[in-house]
């Protein structure tokens, strides 16, 4: 059953408001995540001046096409195309590196289902299992190499079982259930980042000081050496040009008996040396 009209409007009211509210968001996919989990985040972020709104891609970009239309030109605009899917929001004014946090940290592990996509790969460990002598039949079908040890299977190598993008299959399902292992871990997919109008991808609050500060230095590094090279002096290439003037100065020093200073004496002494 969908919505009613009068919870439709709320919807909108409420979408808009968000979007008016916050200048910074999160895109999220939210395949495999079931409600408790959902709670769980909320939680979590309860403190943080951050909202969660979940909705189906078609009413959210109805909203955002309404709500351009209704403020022509407005930035969030750019968030419409990343509209598609099972996807979400978490709109926020706090910062985005300790939202982000909290939303990697609320994840939970989950079994390998028959037709799931491997988000990882799988390695099955070498040790004991719980399993029995006579079930070494199922392992050799799957090529898996073992020996029986007090009178339990136990399997002699790590076995590469399935590789990030495979589908699991019904023997691979029905192995790790044998085993007890829950290999795949489900929370919120972070997306992409809306900021104040610039869309761009969560891998950029990876970015600390040092690679700033590295880039920055580099980019210095750059306009310098095309200044020099073209003549044009810029704030990068003074210290740069200070520096050659000097050199020049000191070897004009160093060649001429009549003509010195301070700075350039020590040199003079070193070469008559």
């Amino acid at each position: 059953m969908g919505m009613s009209k009068e919870r439709k409007a709320e919807y909108f009211e409420r979408m808009e408001e968000l979007i008016n509210k916050y200048s910074k968001l999160f895109i999220v996919g939210v395949d495999n995540v079931g409600s408790k989990q959902m709670q769980q985040i909320r939680l979590g972020l309860r403190n943080m001046d951050t909202v969660v709104l979940m909705g189906k891609n078609t009413m959210m970009r109805r909203i955002v096409n309404n709500y351009l239309e209704a403020n022509p030109g407005h930035k969030f605009g750019n968030v419409l195309p990343l509209i598609k899917g099972n996807v979400g929001f978490v709109f926020t004014n706090s910062d985005l590196g300790e939202v982000r946090t909290v939303l990697q940290e609320n994840v939970v592990p989950a079994p390998a289902r028959v037709g799931a996509i491997a988000p990882v790969d799988v390695v099955v460990p070498p040790g004991p299992t719980e399993c029995d002598p006579g079930q070494t039949a199922f392992f050799q079908t799957l090529q898996i190499a073992t020996k029986i040890v007090k009178g339990k299977i136990e399997i002699t190598s790590p076995v590469e079982l399935l590789k990030q993008g495979d589908k699991v299959g019904n023997s691979e399902a029905v192995l790790l259930q044998k085993l007890d292992i829950r290999p795949f871990t489900y929370g919120l997919q972070l997306e992409a980042i809306y900021d104040n109008g610039n869309v761009f991808s969560p891998a950029v609050l990876d970015i600390g000081d040092e690679e700033l500060k590295g880039g920055f230095f580099a980019a210095l590094g750059n306009i310098a050496g095309l200044s020099l090279a073209t003549n044009i002096t810029t704030m990068a290439s003074v210290p740069h040009s200070m520096a050659n003037a000097f050199k020049t100065l000191v070897s004009i020093a160093v060649e001429c008996d009549e003509f010195s200073f301070d700075k350039a004496d020590a040199y003079k002494a070193a070469v008559k040396a």
